[in-house]
């Protein structure tokens, strides 16, 4: 934790300061478009689900908890199991223990650590939905590339999978990206649901838990890439962050 507050944090507080004086990422071209307008259900349950059941993080490291709820009440609506009020967010940290997730949402973390790696994030998302008896094909845990080379074909499925959960419905997907990347600040791990996708455009629609972001957002296919990608280099691996990715579940 002293790491974090003496080394870290200054470090982002550079990088966002010098961002917003060059006007550069997010203060530039490569600014997020919030959507304001109510949303409309679309039929697609997932899709409805997942706008229905968005919540809020309670706490600045508890991103994951806020995404993972809305995936668990989304998939219980669906399966035709939500009885009674929707799980909560404490709910879910009484009930799954992995990872020691629960003193990871802490002030002080666990053993110094807060919130959760991708692979962590993964293995906590499969164990949640073993915890609520909840139905699905598969898990998928996939890390972002920024190396051109290694990135083509990781983007070409990514792209498919989010028509398929636009289209079909079959599918959600839980991005782990650099905030800084598609909004105004800092460069920091964060985790939120897709929440739409528009084929003809590339605009993907990011379902932010961040109690700062009163809207979702969309952002092009390729910023969107950029910021599961981004590399947070040895001060954050540190902490067991390396570039981030996405949790691929397949219903």
């Amino acid at each position: 934790m002293i790491f974090l507050k003496w080394v870290i944090r200054p470090y982002i507080y550079i990088q966002y300061f010098f961002q917003k004086f060059t006007k550069r990422g997010t203060f530039g071209a490569d600014q997020a478009v919030y959507i304001q307008k109510p949303y409309e259900k679309t039929g697609n349950l997932v899709k409805d689900g997942l706008f229905k059941h968005h919540v809020k993080q309670f706490h600045e490291s508890s991103c994951s908890v806020a995404s993972i709820v809305s995936v668990v009440n989304t998939l219980l609506e669906k399966g035709g199991s939500l009885n009674g009020p929707p799980v909560t967010q404490q709910d879910l940290l009484e009930k799954v223990e992995t990872a020691h997730w629960k003193e990871r949402m802490s002030d002080t973390g666990y053993k110094g650590r807060r919130g959760l790696p991708l692979h962590t994030l993964g293995q906590v998302v499969k164990v949640s939905l073993n915890a609520y008896k909840i139905p699905y094909q598969s898990v998928e845990t996939v890390q972002a590339k920024s190396d051109p080379a290694k990135s083509k074909e990781i983007k070409q499925i990514l792209r498919n999978r989010l028509e398929q959960f636009e289209k079909k419905g079959n599918c959600l997907i839980l991005s782990h990206f650099d905030q800084g990347s598609f909004i105004q600040d800092l460069h920091i791990p964060h985790i939120s649901p897709v929440g739409g996708f528009d084929p003809v455009s590339g605009k993907v629609i990011l379902l932010d838990v961040d109690p700062l972001q009163a809207y979702p957002y969309q952002v092009s296919f390729d910023i969107f890439y950029k910021g599961l990608s981004y590399d947070y280099n040895i001060m954050f691996r540190h902490f067991g962050y390396g570039e981030g990715g996405y949790i691929f579940i397949r219903v």
